[in-house]
């Protein structure tokens, strides 16, 4: 930990102007280990499907309906994990969520029945997403404002090489024969370790605890992550007593939040299902256009290096042009791969668009969920958040069914003219309308 040689506090707005101190890179490490363990249950559906097909006989129909439910699950996630972690702390329900993605991961591999399958898959979403929220609002309150950017992205570049590490482990273990994709939902369980660890060293988030009028406790958490001694005095005079769950959704359309609420609305709403067709269909897609199941998952695995890639993309990027500049050249990136990649034929040209198109989804990905975090005051932050990601994930769950329907009627190049058009959308309305909050104190923003 580091150490301060003066006794006297300072008075200061939590970590802003602060060293990152190596508590809080242990801090980061955490939550980079629950990403990692999150996403290996995340994703490994993508990969396990076309062989679940096979040993199943079930369809793309069927495929869907199980997406359907996970994001159904992962929209309730988002709107429950932050009204809970507003009323009981971002650690506890951060913990929660760990536990309950990698039991349900467990029951995912044990199952034979279809329908307690899909139920599992829901609860997986719910944990997975729930978590994803409560550490968006975490690194947004934990980080200096200078940085909050930059530690979203290098926290997520890092867990989130367990994609290309959960399509490794599909290549090799799945064709092995018809039941082995059950391995990989058993390897979904470890994400307990990162509870265990996480319940002796995670912290409690002081804007939470201030909020909570803990003022004491939270000055202590700050000087045992930086060394120093805080006085929150000043910056607690500016919280708010924290709003119930529909004081916050009427004030996220009050005249003071409405135009940043509508602007986020439709960014997430459009572009969060046109990512995660990318993301979550493109293994499937494949397999369906003539790869073999082999082929299929090594070509998919390639293409998921893109996804670490993307996240330390989104870092270096994140905190310049006030958070709206990156996330409208990302989007029209998207939008120009995504029309090459339906077109593209032979397994290196699908490689290499393929990664990149990927990388730039995540990066997308992951400077919104900064920019999300930082339109609302720490009263309505999680809530707020936990509302705007649900309703991505709710836009998401009805797209799962529609993509079998595209597929059929306008085969691989139609899926991904979609995705084109629904991430092309909302650019505009953001550059004209939308907040610049890079490199901006949240209560500065607030």
């Amino acid at each position: 930990m580091d150490k301060t040689i003066s006794n006297e506090k300072i008075s200061n707005n939590y970590f802003d102007g602060l060293k990152v101190s190596n508590t809080h890179k242990i801090l980061f490490f955490i939550i980079m280990l629950a990403y990692f363990f999150e996403q290996m249950d995340n994703w490994n559906f993508g990969f396990i499907a076309p062989a679940l097909m096979k040993s199943w006989g079930i369809t793309m129909t069927d495929v869907g309906r199980i997406q359907f439910a996970y994001f159904v699950g992962m929209t309730l996630g988002g709107l429950t994990g932050g009204i809970i972690s507003d009323l009981i702390g971002r650690r506890k329900t951060f913990l929660g969520a760990i536990v309950l993605f990698s039991l349900a991961s467990v029951v995912n591999g044990l199952t034979s029945d279809l329908t307690v399958f899909t139920i599992s898959r829901a609860l997986t979403g719910f944990g997975v997403f729930c978590l994803m929220v409560t550490s968006q609002a975490y690194i947004a309150e934990m980080a200096p404002a200078e940085s909050r950017g930059k530690w979203q992205g290098l926290v997520a570049a890092v867990g989130f090489c367990a994609v290309p590490f959960i399509g490794a482990m599909c290549r090799a273990v799945v064709p092995m024969h018809d039941d082995a994709w059950r391995y990989i939902f058993y390897l979904g369980g470890l994400g307990l370790i990162g509870f265990l660890i996480g319940l002796k060293y995670l912290k409690e988030s002081p804007r939470w605890l201030v909020a909570q009028k803990r003022l004491s406790e939270a000055e202590k958490v700050v000087e045992e992550i930086t060394g120093i001694k805080v006085d929150l005095t000043e910056a607690a005079a500016k919280i708010s007593p924290r709003n119930k769950v529909m004081e916050v959704l009427i004030g996220m359309f009050s005249r003071k939040y409405i135009k940043r609420t509508l602007v986020v609305l439709s960014f997430i709403a459009l572009t969060t299902p046109a990512t995660f067709v990318v993301t979550v269909w493109t293994p499937t897609l494949l397999s369906q256009r003539g790869l073999s199941l082999e082929d299929s998952l090594m070509a998919s695995t390639i293409l998921m290096i893109g996804v670490p890639v993307g996240c330390f993309l989104a870092s270096l990027i994140s905190d310049k042009g006030g958070r709206k500049i990156p996330l409208a050249i990302l989007a029209v990136l998207i939008s120009l791969c995504a029309v090459i990649f339906g077109q593209v034929n032979g397994f290196i040209p699908i490689v290499c668009c393929g990664f990149v198109l990927i990388a730039c989804v995540m990066a997308l990905g992951f400077v919104s969920f900064s920019y999300i975090a930082e339109q609302y005051p720490t009263k309505m932050r999680n809530t707020a958040t936990g509302f705007h990601n649900a309703s991505g994930r709710m836009a998401t769950s009805v797209i799962q069914l529609a993509v079998p329907v595209v597929f059929a009627q306008h085969s691989f190049a139609g899926v991904y003219n979609m995705v084109a058009l629904l991430v092309l959308l909302p650019v505009v309305p953001l550059l004209i309308w939308g907040m610049r909050t890079g490199g901006k104190s949240l209560e500065e923003i607030s």
